[in-house]
């Protein structure tokens, strides 16, 4: 059965639109640099699995979009180039220490602002709502999910 995640990125890096001209609406997740985040792409992470796109760190945070994981997990390009600003020195070819995954996109939606999520007495146990969350991927439960899903075609 296909998990749930929740996907932050910055819309002046990666936006929802720069997913929806990628080619086949498809760009690789790169650089995560968060172990926990790391280890969600690792260990449970499948092709198939649901992703709200996230817009962080801008005027209005929210879900901008659906997608799905679109392949395996596979080594960060990222960390092998030093001219990335995700570069990481300690990281070789034979000992990659990050991970990437492939992000398709389904569609995309109103923005869903975290200010509504956090009015959403369904969402209240939501990952990116708790105090102190900082990752960049964290789980959602089906729950949350359906949610969700019901806030954005409402």
């Amino acid at each position: 059965m296909p998990l749930h995640w929740l996907m932050k990125t910055e819309p002046a890096e990666t936006s929802i639109d720069d997913l929806a001209r990628a080619p086949q609406q498809t760009l690789p997740w790169t650089g995560v640099r968060n172990y926990q985040a790391r280890n969600f792409m690792r260990d449970a992470m499948r092709p198939g699995d649901g992703v709200l796109f996230y817009h962080s760190s801008c005027a209005e945070p929210g879900v901008a979009g659906l997608a799905t994981i679109a392949g395996r997990p596979q080594p960060d390009t990222t960390q092998f180039d030093p001219a990335s600003p995700y570069f990481d020195p300690k990281a070789t070819p034979d000992n990659p220490r990050w991970l990437q995954v492939d992000v398709r996109l389904l569609r995309k939606t109103r923005l869903l602002p975290l200010r509504e999520m956090r009015a959403a007495p369904a969402l209240a146990t939501m990952q990116l709502l708790q105090r102190g969350n900082r990752l960049s991927i964290t789980p959602v439960t089906d729950a949350e999910w359906q949610a969700v899903l019901a806030l954005l075609d409402a």
